[in-house]
């Protein structure tokens, strides 16, 4: 039975600091199994995680001087909110690793205790049934795992609150950085070219500042603001931000814009923004997968008509000099 350490070493920081910038982020996993952290016995729980190695290492990490068994599950290096939502983390996957870890032949007992982010994509009543264990759903965040443990595996209150602090934000956006770069590359030059074909190259490095400050506000500002902007919606939020990005960027670069250039640059900018700002959806549990769905089919049909507008602007701008 492997038996893990709960320090995590200058590598695992490493691994975790390189995955927060997308390099080798689907890479990093560990085998799924059965692992023993400190000395269990087999009266000892077992709490469940995925197999991303950053869920893996803070789990064996927030239960250091605890004698416990850890369940790791086959998530393909999803991790476990993410994973319930796709299916990985879920009751069939459960199921499997108990039956081919033998637990029921490790263990005196038969309770499983799992993450409350893991629930959406476990079926308690069909683990039951299937494998003899009950589940258990016991914190939101590993660092309450002691804390349920020495309550008598009793959830308060407190465990079942989820928190969305400002670090908790924060250290999601580089991945999405990495992620969007390829496309800002993309869309960059596209805007350059054709700003300066068509204007030259201070209109062209103009009309880039504009592009690039607008998405990073979407993928930067958005998210480290969301408590405070106003509206539920993550594409009214990120509209929002590419509202003052463009005000500031007028007062900036642009005292002689005409009229219709700058209506241009709200509808075009706003746009840019707000799409940006609504694929952070995807990095919280502030939305449902309904609500995401609801959210797309009114916001992109009118990013995309704000942007074929800003255009048009730009164009009657250019031709007429108004």
């Amino acid at each position: 039975m492997p038996r893990l350490s709960s320090t995590l070493t200058w590598a695992d920081r490493l691994g975790a600091c390189k995955a927060r910038w997308g390099i080798g982020r689907m890479s990093y996993i560990v085998p799924p199994g059965l692992y023993a952290i400190g000395a269990p016995t087999p009266e000892s729980p077992v709490v469940v995680t995925a197999n991303y190695k950053m869920t893996y290492d803070i789990v064996r990490r927030d239960l250091a001087g605890l004698n416990v068994w850890m369940l790791v599950l086959e998530t393909y290096g999803i991790n476990v909110w993410c994973a319930a939502g796709k299916g990985t983390f879920g009751t069939e996957e459960l199921v499997r690793r108990v039956k081919a870890s033998e637990l029921a032949r490790v263990v005196s007992h038969r309770r499983l205790n799992l993450p409350i982010l893991g629930a959406p994509g476990i079926a308690a009543h069909q683990v039951a049934s299937k494998c003899g264990f009950t589940v258990t759903y016991a914190a939101i965040y590993a660092n309450d795992l002691p804390n349920f443990f020495n309550n008598g595996m009793v959830t308060t209150p407190a465990m079942r609150e989820l928190k969305f602090t400002c670090y908790d934000r924060l250290v999601l956006i580089p991945v999405e950085l990495v992620m969007e770069l390829k496309t800002l590359a993309v869309i960059s030059a596209l805007v350059f070219l054709t700003c300066v074909a068509a204007g030259g190259l201070p209109a062209g490095l103009v009309a880039l500042g504009g592009y690039l400050g607008a998405a990073l506000s979407g993928i930067a500002l958005a998210p480290l603001l969301l408590p405070w902007l106003p509206g539920r919606s993550f594409a009214v939020k990120g509209a929002v931000v590419g509202l003052f990005w463009t005000i500031g960027y007028y007062f900036l670069v642009g005292d002689n814009w005409p009229p219709l250039a700058i209506a241009s640059a709200f509808f075009v900018l706003s746009a840019v923004s707000a799409y940006h700002s609504l694929n952070f959806t995807g990095c919280t549990t502030y939305t449902s997968h309904s609500g995401v769905k609801k959210e797309m089919r009114f916001g992109l049909p009118t990013m995309g008509v704000s942007i074929v507008l800003g255009v048009i602007l730009l164009a009657v701008s250019r031709f007429t000099g108004c």
